[in-house]
């Protein structure tokens, strides 16, 4: 009896072992963001997450507004990284540093846009979601700039408008009445601490092309 309750405990030992080792090495190759991954994207300085919502600027384009916000739970922040128009990159595979993106707001189906328009609170350059389905035009593009080859998951990136050549920023002016407390997103001229960010919660797509659930999805 002692016997098999030895061989037992040594198969579960062995099991957990195997298990272990496999979640390792499936983890080694799930360190990246991919195309096709649904994530929220943290301001790092300001500790706000990139957000919109179906409310329209009061001036400037008059187009969807981009706010950051505190909360980590409101589903409003989640964010589609795909390809550029008419060049779609391949679901599940790592993003590039250096590589042009499109960021799709999951609710609404518009893109991160930017222009030369005025923000309005902080007079920088005007960031809006824009387009319909996930269509909109070539200032949709933002190119991730990292330090490696490709862009890891915990860490800290830019993302440059490769129309305007401005940052994606965040410098703490909050918003009044509708949207009070959410904080202004504009794009920025240089790079400096308000335009880093990294990817959060979400849903990142293997290679495999099956989701990696990350958080609260």
């Amino acid at each position: 009896m002692e016997m098999i309750l030895a061989l037992k405990a040594l198969v579960k030992s062995l099991l957990f072992v195997l298990l272990w080792s496999f979640c390792e090495g499936k983890d080694s190759d799930l360190n990246y963001v991919t195309c096709g991954s649904l994530v929220k994207l943290l301001n790092t300085r300001h500790n706000v997450r990139l957000h919109s919502h179906d409310v329209k600027y009061g001036s400037g384009s008059g187009q969807q507004s981009v706010t950051g916000v505190d909360a980590a739970d409101d589903s409003n922040s989640y964010w589609q990284i795909r390809g550029k128009p008419n060049r779609p990159c391949q679901r599940g595979v790592a993003i590039k540093c250096g590589q042009g993106i499109r960021i799709t707001h999951m609710k609404t189906g518009r893109n991160l846009h930017s222009h030369h328009f005025s923000s309005p609170l902080s007079n920088n350059q005007e960031v809006s979601a824009f387009g319909e389905n996930g269509e909109g035009d070539d200032l949709d593009v933002w190119a991730v700039q990292c330090d490696g080859d490709h862009w890891e998951r915990d860490e800290a990136v830019r993302f440059k408008h490769t129309g305007t050549d401005v940052y994606l920023s965040v410098t703490g002016e909050q918003y009044g009445h509708p949207i009070r407390g959410q904080r202004e997103v504009h794009g920025m001229s240089a790079p400096n601490q308000h335009n880093w960010w990294r990817s959060m919660e979400g849903v990142f797509i293997q290679p495999s092309q099956e989701p990696l659930r990350h958080d609260e999805l």
